[in-house]
């Protein structure tokens, strides 16, 4: 069994951490920011445009840390119906092929949704500009999610040891 470089399982460690940190912070906002607006609008009939857009998009980034956290344990939501169907032993020999996939497919998702996003910023008019930066979690979050399956081809030997 080949050595795994340590550096790839201090940074799965890393974005892991980070992950839930920003997950958990973002979820926490979203609760504060929607109660806050659902009083403000009952009770004091105000209420401000800004908030569900920061709503809207706490959403994005809590879905693209989810997703990226189930895809570092394997457990994210796999379309392998054929898979039923395959020998184990045949499964253990394409699973680093499909994983390398996903991480391929990821990294397209990214690059189109950053050259997305830096078309919609050269044409966002000013009042935009909060929601343009916050949908930078779109790009990013592929990128995470690319990151993570390209770092669970290289480590998948000492995942399924621990």
């Amino acid at each position: 069994m080949e050595k795994i470089p340590h550096i790839f399982i201090k940074t799965k460690t890393v974005l892991i951490k980070l992950e839930k940190l920003i997950a958990g912070f973002s979820l926490l906002l979203l609760l504060i920011l929607a109660l806050s607006q659902v009083i403000l609008r009952n009770f004091f009939e105000l209420g401000f445009a800004e908030m569900d857009t920061i709503s809207r998009h706490l959403v994005l980034f809590i879905t693209f840390m989810g997703a990226a956290l189930a895809s570092e344990g394997n457990q994210h939501i796999k379309m392998d119906f054929i898979n039923s169907l395959l020998k184990p032993s045949f499964k253990e020999k394409i699973k680093v092929p499909l994983i390398l996939i996903s991480a391929i497919i990821c990294a397209i998702f990214f690059w189109y949704a950053l050259n997305f996003w830096l078309d919609e910023k050269t044409y966002a008019p000013a009042n935009e500009q909060l929601a343009l930066y916050l949908a930078l979690v779109i790009p990013i979050g592929f990128f995470i999610l690319s990151l993570h399956f390209f770092l669970l081809t290289l480590t998948i030997k000492s995942t399924e040891a621990n």
